[in-house]
C-alpha cells in the first residue's frame, strides 16, 4: 500500500492559511490526503478551494472535520481564541499540532485547555521558510505525547522533507530557538558576504555557484542569497516584522538560560534597521539592502 493509498479518506484540518498553512494545505491535498481548513482572509480561503481543499467558516469547524488539526497562527492572541473554539468542538481523542514559533508559556496554556476535553496537543514548529514549505523542504521538530505524534507523523511527511520527535512537550521550541539562532546569523552573514563580493567587483552569479560548493556554504546563503543577487524582496517567504517577533524569543530564551550569543546580539540591529527603513512587509533577505544603503562610494 502506499502512502497515497494510506491517506486516502484521511483528513486535516488546517486552522491559519497564510504563506506556511497555505503550503502545508497544498503538499497534503498533493500527497491524496483530504484538507479542510479556513482563514480570517478570503483570499486564503479561495486559494484552498482552487487547490482543492475544503473551506471551512471557522475553526469549529475544521476541528468537527478532523482528528489531525494542524495549527499555523501568527500571534499568542490568535491561538488563545483558537483554543476556546476548540475547546467546544474539537473531538475527544483527536491530535491538535501547534506548529507556530510561539512563546512556550502559550502553547503549554493550550495543551492544558484541551487535555481537559480529552484532546492532545503537540508542540510541533518547523524550520524553513515559506519557499522551503511550497517546496515540500521543511524540518518538524515534533515534541509532546509520543502515541499521539505517531498518529499525526504520516500526515507530516505529506508536508515536511524530515519529520522527528524530539523528545517532552516543549522540547520542539526549544530546538526551534537554537534554528532560529542560526538561521539570524547566517542570514546576516550571507548579506554581509555578496556586499563584499559585490564592492569587489565579482560576479555575483559566479560567487554564489562557488561558495554553494565549499566550506563556507550553509542552507541559509542557499536559500537567502539568490533573493539577494535579484533584489527579490517581495512577496516575501519570511517577512521582516514577523521574524522580530522571533528574535525577541531567542532573546528571551538565551537569557533565562544564562547562555551569551554574541553573534546573535551583534545581528539584531540591522534586522531593527530593515524595520526601520520601512522593510517590515519585505523578506529578510533585504538585509543585503539595509547594508548596501551602509556603504559609500568606493574611491577610484
Amino acid at each position: 500500500m502506499t502512502d497515497k493509498d494510506a491517506s486516502a479518506g484521511s483528513a486535516v484540518g488546517i486552522i491559519g492559511l497564510g504563506i506556511m498553512g497555505s503550503a502545508y494545505a497544498q503538499n497534503l491535498i498533493d500527497a491524496g490526503f483530504t484538507v479542510v481548513g479556513t482563514d480570517v482572509a478570503q483570499g486564503a480561503l479561495d486559494d484552498l478551494a482552487a487547490a482543492g481543499g475544503t473551506v471551512a467558516a471557522t475553526p469549529e469547524e475544521v476541528a468537527r472535520a478532523a482528528d489531525i488539526v494542524l495549527l499555523a497562527l501568527p500571534s499568542v492572541k490568535a491561538l488563545q481564541a483558537v483554543t476556546g473554539a476548540l475547546v467546544e468542538s474539537a473531538r475527544p481523542g483527536s491530535v491538535v499540532c501547534e506548529m507556530g514559533t510561539l512563546p512556550l508559556e502559550a502553547k503549554e496554556a493550550c495543551r492544558t485547555a484541551l487535555a481537559a476535553v480529552d484532546v492532545k496537543v503537540l508542540d510541533c514548529p518547523v524550520s524553513g521558510t515559506g519557499a522551503q514549505a511550497a517546496a515540500r523542504d521543511l524540518a518538524v521538530y515534533a515534541s509532546g505525547d509520543e502515541a499521539a505524534f505517531r498518529k499525526v507523523e504520516r500526515a507530516f511527511a505529506g508536508f515536511a522533507r524530515d519529520t522527528r520527535y524530539v523528545g517532552a512537550f516543549g522540547t520542539g521550541m526549544k530546538l526551534k530557538y537554537i534554528a532560529n539562532l542560526l538561521v539570524t546569523i547566517h542570514n546576516l552573514s550571507t548579506a554581509e558576504a555578496l556586499l563584499l563580493a559585490e564592492r569587489a567587483g565579482l560576479d555575483l552569479d559566479m560567487v554564489f555557484d562557488a561558495i554553494r560548493s565549499g566550506a563556507g556554504n550553509s542552507r541559509m546563503f542557499e536559500v537567502r542569497a539568490p533573493l539577494m543577487i535579484e533584489g527579490r524582496y517581495e512577496p516575501a517567504t519570511m517577512k521582516h516584522d514577523i521574524y522580530v517577533k522571533d528574535l525577541e524569543l531567542i532573546i528571551d530564551f538565551a537569557r533565562d538560560m544564562r547562555s551569551p550569543t554574541p553573534l546573535m546580539a551583534a545581528s539584531l540591529p540591522f534586522y531593527f534597521a530593515a524595520l526601520a527603513e520601512g522593510r517590515g512587509k519585505q523578506d529578510t533577505a533585504s538585509l543585503f539592502a539595509v547594508l548596501r544603503g551602509m556603504t559609500t562610494p568606493k574611491e577610484v
